[in-house]
């Protein structure tokens, strides 16, 4: 177990109904003045729209709309110009993770002189920890990216064809989830969201650091959860058991809480940025086609004793022989995505040809450190480039 330090000072509003008993008080705390961010018009259909218009009836609400999925730094550059014009005290991001993400970005923007696509990245992170940060509250729509409770953000520029991380002083003041407003999620984006949970579980699990065993139970206790609940919320959209375990496994998911005592980054998300900064595709069915295959590629009779534990702790498998059992935990593991309708290979994506491939392998490489031991196994753009190659079929899998 590696050394560590954790703090994380978001309120977490948890169930139902609080938001119009609460929300005022919430956002009014930091000021009057108010930017509302959300996406397409899914909160005005819903009717959430207008409560939270009356919640903050006797406050200035200035709006941004139009964020969407994968969010773009153009809704950035707006939401930059919004803050300083209206000199906003408080966001109130409204929505999924992507509207959420440029909420915070927003939030470092309106004290930077700059075009806020110098917000993002490595050296972005590093500005953004210079600067004042607007107070952010928000109310989830959709269980996946765990936006609500952690300082990141995930922003892309189509122009470049560059998806990057960047990470603020701050988490959101405060979160409000209410699980009764992901039913009208779609089978879609709840597949999606559940692997994208599912994925940064993955993400944490896989890795170096020896004998920590706390995090490893508590990831493989989520992974269970959100293994048993994605199914049923698929299916029965309605039942609030469902969408309140994944809301929640969404949460701890990407609160920093899996991930102490860790010893290294991440690898199959770097890859699956390459894939959505160049075809914008969703988020979680990229992640859902990638990470049996890098599973695959990473299996060794180095790596076997810790799929041989995921199989056997989240899976239920029994068998002695390590490897037997890492390679049935990787089936099983894309049985669960398939049971989900995600697609399962790149044409089911529309991406029919490899002519990024190696563009998209370079990049991966660079921006994650791939083959500088930050991930769990190293990785060489050829190895990259393999595992898109493996994504094009069904080949290996029964």
């Amino acid at each position: 177990m590696e050394d560590f330090s954790f703090q994380n000072k978001t309120a977490i509003r948890f169930g139902k109904n609080r938001i119009d008993e609460e929300l005022h008080d919430a956002v009014a705390q930091f000021g009057h003045n108010v930017l509302l961010t959300y996406g397409g018009g899914s909160i005005k259909k819903s009717g959430l729209y207008g409560r939270v218009m009356a919640a903050l009836s006797d406050l200035n609400v200035v709006e941004l709309s139009g964020i969407a999925p994968n969010p773009k730094v153009t809704s950035i550059r707006a939401g930059q110009k919004l803050a300083k014009e209206h000199v906003i005290d408080v966001i109130l991001s409204v929505g999924g993770g992507s509207v959420l993400d440029a909420a915070k970005v927003i939030a470092s923007a309106k004290f930077y002189e700059g075009d806020p696509w110098n917000l993002i990245g490595v050296a972005g992170t590093k500005r953004r920890h210079q600067l004042a940060q607007l107070p952010v509250v928000d109310i989830l729509t959709l269980a996946a990216t765990g936006s609500e409770m952690n300082n990141g953000s995930v922003i892309s520029n189509a122009q470049l064809n560059m998806k990057l991380d960047s990470f603020g002083p701050q988490t959101p003041a405060v979160s409000f989830l209410d699980p009764q407003l992901t039913y009208s999620v779609s089978k879609w984006q709840t597949a999606a969201g559940s692997f994208d949970i599912f994925s940064h579980l993955a993400e944490q699990y896989f890795d170096r650091a020896t004998a920590n065993d706390v995090t490893s139970g508590i990831i493989e206790g989520m992974m269970r959860a959100i293994i048993k609940w994605a199914p049923i919320a698929v299916q029965e959209p309605d039942n609030y058991d469902a969408r309140a375990n994944l809301m929640w496994g969404a949460t701890m998911a990407l609160n920093d809480f899996a991930s102490l005592g860790n010893a290294n980054d991440w690898t199959v998300h770097p890859i699956e940025h390459e894939l959505s900064a160049y075809y914008d595709i969703t988020h979680g069915v990229g992640l859902g086609i990638l990470t049996p295959r890098w599973m695959k590629r990473v299996l060794s009779t180095e790596t076997q004793a810790r799929f041989a534990r995921y199989g056997r702790e989240v899976w239920h498998l029994t068998g002695d022989h390590d490897q037997l059992v890492a390679q049935a935990a990787i089936q099983a593991t894309y049985d669960w995505i398939k049971s989900l309708e995600i697609p399962m290979t790149l044409p089911g994506v529309h991406i029919n040809d490899d002519t990024n491939f190696v563009r998209m392998a370079q990049n991966a490489v660079r921006v994650g450190r791939l083959d500088h031991n930050d991930g769990y196994v190293n990785l060489t753009v050829d190895d990259v480039v393999a595992i898109f190659g493996a994504s094009m079929t069904t080949d290996g899998f029964e």
